[in-house]
């Protein structure tokens, strides 16, 4: 067992190397804040530009449409619409049971 006087002792020399080392409130959001505007920032403008980049190489052409049993099941209809199409239905890249839709 630690005598009382030791273990506060221990925790005023604790507060003490935390209060020495220099880091009050206003420090650290001015770190974070700098690293955001120096590092994140150009970071994410230059992952866009590669995207973009990128982007102009591709073809998308969709796959041909396969009928497998276990895709595309409807055990009920959808609560909208004709009941077929999904919510976030997109005729050039989601087909339906019965294969693409021509768009």
């Amino acid at each position: 067992m630690i005598p009382r006087w030791t273990a506060v002792r221990l925790v005023a020399q604790g507060r003490n190397f935390a209060t020495a080392a220099g880091h009050d409130e206003g420090s650290s959001a001015r770190t974070w804040k700098i690293l955001s505007f120096v590092v994140a920032l150009p970071g994410v403008a230059i992952c866009w530009v590669n995207v973009q980049l990128k982007k102009k190489e591709h073809s998308h052409e969709r796959p041909e449409f396969i009928a497998y049993p276990h895709l595309r099941l409807r055990t009920k209809a959808y609560p909208w619409g004709d009941g077929n199409h999904s919510l976030f239905h997109n005729p050039r890249t989601n087909p339906l049971p019965t294969g693409y839709e021509d768009v």
